[in-house]
């Protein structure tokens, strides 16, 4: 397999011209068109995305390791599918709206102002990860490891802390509703 170092990649459409699979390291990508592009197998290693749309890439057994995603367009994506060997990266201001992170282990991962609607983290494991001002309408959490996650400033969010676990995670008081869905209570300020 190839190596590709420390290169910009600057408005490429990746569903015109295809992209090499190889190992890239350090690169950063710009402006790029990833919209149903095929990069299984693809190896993306400390490298950075910024106001890229990757959505519906398919992604098997494709490698993230501390990727940045920065002003993103992320839908549909089945994290599940990517090489799980040391998966790690960070969300910066990207849409995330109907992706899978089902059964990762995503500690200390960082979503800052994020849309993340309709994502599925069942059963994945998210300790300490921050969701900074991030909306999670009807996002999924079912059998979750979320403690000491940081969600004191995420909206839209409803989770059973009774079907995860929670222990020492953050909330702000406003969300106290959103913790108590599952019983029906009138909540009144």
């Amino acid at each position: 397999m190839n190596l590709i170092e420390d290169k910009t990649f600057q408005k490429i459409d990746f569903q015109a011209e295809s992209i090499e699979i190889t190992e890239y390291e350090y690169c950063r990508f710009e402006h790029c068109n990833f919209e149903t592009t095929v990069l299984n197998g693809i190896k993306f290693i400390d490298c950075e995305f910024v106001h890229c749309n990757l959505s519906l890439a398919k992604i098997e057994n494709t490698m993230f390791q501390d990727c940045k995603f920065t002003h993103c367009k992320v839908l549909g994506l089945l994290f599940p599918t990517a090489n799980l060997f040391n998966i790690g990266f960070s969300f910066t201001e990207s849409i995330l709206d109907h992706c899978s992170f089902a059964g990762l282990k995503l500690n200390k991962t960082k979503f800052k102002s994020c849309r993340m609607h309709e994502v599925d983290f069942e059963s994945t494991e998210l300790k300490e990860a921050i969701f900074e001002n991030c909306d999670l309408h009807r996002a999924t959490f079912y059998q979750s490891n979320l403690e000491k996650a940081d969600f004191s400033t995420a909206y839209n969010f409803q989770l059973d802390p009774e079907a995860n676990r929670v222990t020492g995670a953050k909330f702000d008081l406003q969300s106290l509703p959103a913790l108590l869905t599952k019983y029906k209570l009138r909540i009144q300020s």
